[in-house]
């Protein structure tokens, strides 16, 4: 949510600068992600003076330019060559001196230089109002009146003041500070001040030649209905200054009537809507849900189908807005619209949050109205938006204000006590000092004793109901910070089963971390089109978006988002790793499986002056994936080519017929969902067979062996189908003790060998742990070795 400096200082007088503001509103609960310096025009004229031009002749070289002497206030006056038809002697002007940055309404940025103009020396610009964005004239120089102060810098003789934009993350809660007032009633309380609310006492009835009859159908959705009329009003731009304070928080300028009703909406939270007057039929106002399947054309042109469960606002004939959320094309305000029937209403959060998501329609509106808005301020927005309506558009209040609101919202009831409250904090708060930052949040006590106090909460505190609400409440303003650490911390000891998967996870992570992982955390929400199972697909009641529609069935796809992101912001070297759990519906149970995933695209080195970049591959992910389960201590378990739509190629680690870990390359189906155009490898862990993989695993301590291993290597031809796992595993069938290690160091298919063969080259380390080994005793194990890979895999051993 964006709120403007300045406009704050409208409701609350305070000296702090924007930057201690920005300190102090996320100190109370109102994080500010960012704060911006915004400014009227840009460039905000710096640079720019106000000059007197003491003597104006012709160039001599150029028949439409001007050489001028400049007094800009400097101890010698300035000489500027100006092409300006109407440039004269004795004028007051503005001009960009040497080293100013000129920002004009069209083309980019220039400095202005020390520079020669047809052989004549310049050392500024006199400008025109387009050249420095005050206008769009460019028929000649700006003239100012003759008393204006030479030397005055142009943002001082403009009154342009600069602004600055605090970028609020507000929380789902925190419905009261959507708007500045509401803002500006947290740093009251923080600074136990006051509030200064909008003049709305001069407002009163003109006449009542525009009464329009209004009823509410439905009590339930819409328990509050303000309204009144405004007659002869002038539809046009608005003035300079409601557009500025729209343009600061980012909201595009369209009419003086719309404008007004963004501008009380950002300014006091209660979202209005203005209808054209004449085109409500049959001079009625109707609220109320419309038959199932009704159609109707909202402002963007979109026909929609109304839902038997939409509220509406409706004419005679037909509907005119949907409530809350968004109005209709017809019965909006056009460029002929000379009566205004202005609506100020509280409607059901529910029943709006239901319309805004059946609809795909979010507004401003629909925002606020959603996390709740005050009932007890409907009256006064409506005021306040018909004078500034009467102001910058004219016309009269053509009727009396209807207020519709049978049953009134009453204020919640909360009991606290002084010891709940400083036992929730963690610290001694007096109590004088909870009922003044109480008192100073406007909430107010009904009846105090020694214990506690009996609160009645305003209505613009919606999620403040229960007592520890106020305890939150007092801890934001008594500050968090102010919370000191305990000097003794109590801790008693536990006792967990071993392995503790929170420590063997930290174990992975911190490992990887430090082989260049980046551990990455995504939504577990993702879209329905990424499932691969469909009907084990855990579907979202209630989603937020139809990218937001199911649970992810697998940890890839929105890791891929995350690549995707990362590449297209100029880092496409990606290593990622993610713990998190994918969601199955089976057989009408809901499971949950714990994974760890990790991937890779890019380059694995970057380009440095001695070596070139190397892109990943698959042997890069088999490394991280080995570096892993060796870490974890798993060392029995099979090796398979992968067959899975998961992988466009890969291997699987299984024990028995559960799959450790699969890994391989991503499918190009997969990369172009996410629009992934690198290549992407990845690895998907077991990660609950890993932990129970863990648990049955014996750590055994030896000591390191007196007597020396010895290597020896063996070239063979082999079918192309035969694996090196297969033959490794071969070895370890022949001798397992002595042999410690096969390690395969050649690998060779090519037209000088027989077809459908290739030649691999192993080395093995053969050891005895107890006593020397002789050479016959290692010709012995090599010679087993021999026999049994020629019979079990037809190895021709090449000499």
């Amino acid at each position: 949510m964006k709120i403007s400096y300045n406009w704050l200082k409208q409701f609350i007088q305070t000296d702090k600068t924007p930057q201690e503001v920005s300190l102090i509103l996320t100190d109370i609960g109102l994080e500010v992600e960012s704060l911006e310096t915004v400014q009227p025009v840009a460039g905000g004229l710096e640079g720019l003076v106000i000059g007197h031009v003491l003597s104006c002749v012709q160039h001599p070289n150029a028949d439409r330019l001007r050489v001028t002497t400049v007094d800009v206030g400097g101890p010698e006056p300035i000489q500027v060559v100006c092409g300006a038809p109407n440039v004269a002697q004795g004028q007051k002007v503005v001009v960009a001196t040497v080293g100013t940055t000129v920002y004009p309404n069209e083309g980019e940025p220039f400095k202005i230089n020390k520079s020669k103009i047809r052989g004549e020396a310049s050392e500024g610009m006199i400008c025109a109002e387009d050249e420095i964005g005050l206008g769009v004239s460019h028929d000649g120089i700006m003239v100012l009146p003759e008393d204006t102060v030479v030397g005055t810098t142009a943002k001082a003789y403009f009154k342009l003041e600069d602004d600055y934009l605090f970028e609020i993350g507000l929380t789902p809660n925190r419905a009261d500070a959507t708007s500045h007032l509401g803002v500006a009633r947290d740093l009251a309380a923080y600074f136990r001040t006051s509030v200064q609310m909008p003049d709305i006492s001069s407002f009163k009835t003109d006449n009542e030649s525009l009464v329009i009859d209004v009823s509410v159908e439905d009590t339930t959705a819409c328990p509050r209905y303000s309204s009144v009329t405004i007659s002869g009003v002038t539809v046009q731009p608005s003035p300079d200054w409601l557009q500025d304070k729209l343009k600061v928080i980012g909201i595009r300028p369209i009419n003086n009537i719309v404008d007004v009703t963004n501008y009380v909406l950002h300014d006091l939270g209660v979202p209005l809507h203005a209808f054209d007057a004449d085109q409500i039929k049959g001079g009625k106002v109707s609220v109320k849900k419309c038959a199932e399947g009704t159609p109707f054309v909202t402002l963007d042109g979109v026909e929609r189908k109304l839902s038997a469960e939409d509220l509406m606002i409706c004419n005679a004939e037909e509907p005119m807005c949907i409530a809350g959320v968004f109005g209709g094309k017809s019965s909006g305000v056009s460029e002929s619209t000379t009566n205004i029937f202005l609506e100020s209403a509280y409607f059901n959060a529910v029943s709006v949050r239901k319309t805004s998501k059946r609809h795909s329609l979010k507004t401003d509106a629909s925002f606020r109205f959603e996390r709740g808005t005050d009932p007890e301020m409907t009256v006064t927005a409506l005021k306040r938006a018909a004078l500034l309506i009467t102001e910058l558009a004219g016309g009269k209040v053509s009727s009396q204000v209807s207020d519709l609101y049978p049953d009134p919202v009453k204020p919640f009831d909360v009991e606290v006590t002084y010891q709940n409250i400083t036992r929730l904090i963690g610290t001694d708060i007096p109590s004088d000092e909870i009922k003044s930052i109480i008192k100073a949040l406007g909430i107010n006590v009904a009846t105090e004793t020694a214990e506690g106090l009996s609160l009645k909460v305003p209505t613009f505190k919606v999620d403040v109901t229960r007592e520890c609400d106020i305890t939150e409440e007092v801890l934001r303003i008594y500050g968090y910070n102010n919370i000191q650490i305990p000097s003794k911390v109590n801790a008693s000891l536990s006792y967990t089963s071993k392995p503790d998967k929170e420590q063997t996870q930290h174990v992975i992570a911190d490992m990887l971390t430090a082989n260049g992982y980046l551990e990455i955390w995504c939504n577990s929400l993702t879209k329905g089109a990424y499932s691969k199972n469909p009907e084990e697909a855990v579907q979202i009641l209630n989603p937020l978006s139809s990218d937001l529609n199911v649970m992810r069935q697998h940890l890839l796809m929105p890791a891929l988002e995350s690549v995707a992101y990362n590449q297209n912001r100029k880092t496409p070297d990606i290593k990622f790793y993610e713990f998190g759990k994918t969601y199955h519906l089976i057989n009408d149970k809901y499971v949950e499986r714990p994974r760890l995933l990790i991937l890779l695209s890019g380059n694995n080195q970057t380009e440095q002056w001695n070596q070139k970049p190397t892109a990943v591959s698959f042997y890069h992910l088999k490394a991280a994936v080995d570096a892993i389960i060796g870490r974890l201590g798993i060392t029995t378990y099979q090796t398979e080519e992968l067959k899975d739509e998961n992988f466009a190629f890969g291997l699987k680690y299984f024990r028995g017929d559960k799959a450790i870990v699969s890994f391989g390359a991503a499918t190009a189906a997969d990369r172009k969902k996410a629009d992934v155009d690198k290549e992407v490898y990845y690895a998907d862990f077991d990660w609950a067979l890993i932990l129970d993989m863990v648990k049955k695993n014996r750590i055994i301590n030896k000591e390191v062996p007196k007597y020396p291993a010895v290597r020896r290597d063996l070239s063979m031809l082999v079918d192309t189908a035969v694996t090196f796992d297969t033959l490794k595993s071969i070895v370890f069938k022949s001798e397992k003790k002595l042999v410690k290690n096969v390690q395969v160091f050649d690998v060779y298919v090519g037209d000088k060998l027989p077809e459908g063969k290739k030649s691999y080259a192993l080395n093995f380390t053969i050891q005895d742990e107890e006593q020397t080994l002789t050479d016959k005793q290692i010709d012995n194990v090599m010679q087993k070795i021999i026999h049994n890979l020629a019979q079990t895999a037809k190895a021709e051993i090449r000499k």
